[in-house]
This record gives C-alpha cells, structure tokens and sequence, in this order.
C-alpha cells in the first residue's frame, strides 16, 4: 500500500502526529511518504497513493490554515482516499471549534474515515488515539483490498 502523509505545522505538534503516524505506519511494514505543505519542492500526485493522510492544525477560532487551502486548490479535485488529521485546543474556541478544521476537512472530501483530533501534543495519553485511528485505516483498506481481490477472482 502506497501511503502519503501530507501535513502543514506551525507550533510542531501537528508534525509530532504526522511523524507518529509514519511510525505505527512503519510498524504494519508501510514505508509513508512525508510531505510538508508548503515546504516541498515538488507537488504529490494524489492519484498515486492508495490512502492520503491529511493534517492540519486549526487556527483562528476554527479556521484551517491558508496553506492547507492552497494545497486543497492546488489539487484540483476531490480523491476519496483522504484521511484528515489534525491538532487544536480547545481553550480557543471550546468543544464547538476544537479541531474544526479537521471536521470541515474530512466533510469537504467525504472522507470514509473519521477526523484524528488531537489536543495540542500528541504525547501521553492521545499516543493511543493516534494508533487506533491508524490501524482503523489500514484494516479498512485491508478489508477493501480483499472484497476487490475476491471480485477480480469471481468473475
């Protein structure tokens, strides 16, 4: 499975996910490529991965960060292996725009998986939210693969 974890940071914690995500990733054998919004000399192509990983910090009172705007645009269209993760405090803005901008994310593409919200840090505690959100993706597209696979031999 060809996986590409696509983040915008600006205090690091969102890049503390993405960096944690790679690594449970690694943990099922995947080898993820990281890509930093903004920061990249190129442009993935999306269409080459099976599952894109998405991260976001929410700014503002629940707004996402322009960057990832311009990324969302610069892509040009919709895929539907996108999984949304994100960081946010929830002492800016309360339950109501804790992470908004992952939820508003994971609305815009439909995403078949629930939005990764994180506190702050992924550290302590939410290290275990991180893992569960992972392996939740990777048996989904596991389970996926195979419903194909049995598809193709059936026919």
């Amino acid at each position: 499975m060809k996986i590409l974890i696509a983040y915008h940071s600006f205090s690091g914690n969102t890049e503390e996910i993405a960096e944690m995500i790679q690594d449970r990733l690694n943990h099922h054998g995947y080898q993820p490529e990281l890509y930093e919004i903004g920061m990249g000399a190129y442009f993935p192509e999306l269409s080459n991965y099976d599952v894109v990983m998405l991260g976001t910090f929410t700014w503002d009172l629940g707004s996402t960060p322009a960057e990832v705007k311009d990324f969302v645009a610069d892509v040009g269209y919709k895929p539907d292996n996108i999984a949304v993760f994100g960081s946010g405090e929830t002492q800016f803005g309360g339950e109501e725009m804790f992470c908004l901008a992952v939820m508003k994310l994971a609305r815009f593409y439909n995403s078949p998986w629930e939005g990764l919200k994180i506190e702050q840090s992924p550290r302590g505690s939410q290290e275990i939210k991180v893992s569960n959100w992972v392996d939740g993706i990777v048996e989904s597209v596991r389970k996926e693969k195979e419903q194909k696979s049995w598809v193709t031999v059936g026919v």
